[in-house]
């Protein structure tokens, strides 16, 4: 099964690293495709052209000063999958509301900190596990 997910991360090293984590597990045949979008408008301009299984957001972007409304416009743009990977304090908050308004979302917030982006690169597997465990059949 092929999955497709948009990573928007607007700190240029992560980005960096998702690309190559995403290049590892594909030569691994994982079947996973990742877009990163910069920004909240970068993003909102990739969820008009292309469908997406999952859109991984972080609520802290430079576009953005409100998390619950960057959150809430992604959410808004089409049936996907939503996750939070943030360092806000208010993630796991954001998320709660997410899930109570009906919001097809990861039900647990992960902290940016807890990512560890430079074992999904060396470990595609761990990558793969970590998009995959995202999804509804992996938390139901």
């Amino acid at each position: 099964m092929r999955m497709k997910v948009l990573w928007v991360e607007d700190h240029p090293r992560a980005g960096e690293l998702l690309a190559a984590a995403a290049a590892a597990a594909s030569r691994k045949r994982y079947g996973i495709d990742l877009v990163v979008a910069t920004s909240l408008l970068d993003a909102e301009q990739k969820l008009r052209l292309e469908r997406f299984d999952l859109v991984v957001i972080d609520l802290m972007l430079p576009d953005s000063s409100d998390e619950d409304v960057t959150v809430t416009r992604i959410a808004n743009m089409g049936k996907f999958r939503v996750a939070v990977v943030s360092a806000s304090e208010k993630r796991q908050q954001v998320v709660e509301s997410l899930v109570r308004a009906g919001v097809d979302c990861s039900p647990l917030a992960v902290g940016k900190d807890d990512l560890p982006l430079g074992d999904f690169v060396r470990r595609p597997e761990l990558f793969r596990d970590f998009v995959t465990g995202l999804m509804p059949s992996a938390t139901a």
